[in-house]
């Protein structure tokens, strides 16, 4: 199993995701689609490595963050650099997809 699926918060994802390339994915339990890309996103991690880190954060638990990134659907994957929101995916997505889109900013 991956070690690099992190579960991000409203309190830390300032922190979770201010240095390298991070891979946060809104979503939330109820969530169909969401629940679907659980698995791709572990096969992910495990493909990435050490190279980016993948991050959950459940819109529902933390209202703030989402809001914040005017998330208006779900799953919705937004990838930072440093601390900066470089693109943004919204629906369910394959693991090569995800895979290519996160090399663009390695």
């Amino acid at each position: 199993m991956a070690t690099n699926v992190f579960i991000s918060s409203d309190a830390s994802f300032e922190q979770d995701t201010s240095a390298g390339v991070v891979l946060v994915d809104f979503w939330a339990e109820w969530c169909g689609p969401c629940q679907m890309m659980i698995p791709r996103l572990w096969e992910l991690a495990t493909k990435m490595g050490e190279t980016a880190k993948i991050m959950k954060m459940n819109v529902d638990e933390n209202p703030v963050t989402p809001q914040k990134f005017r998330i208006m659907s779900i799953p919705t994957m937004i990838v930072f650099k440093d601390g900066k929101a470089v693109e943004q995916l919204v629906g369910v997505k394959s693991v090569d997809d995800l895979s290519a889109t996160l090399k663009k900013y390695l």
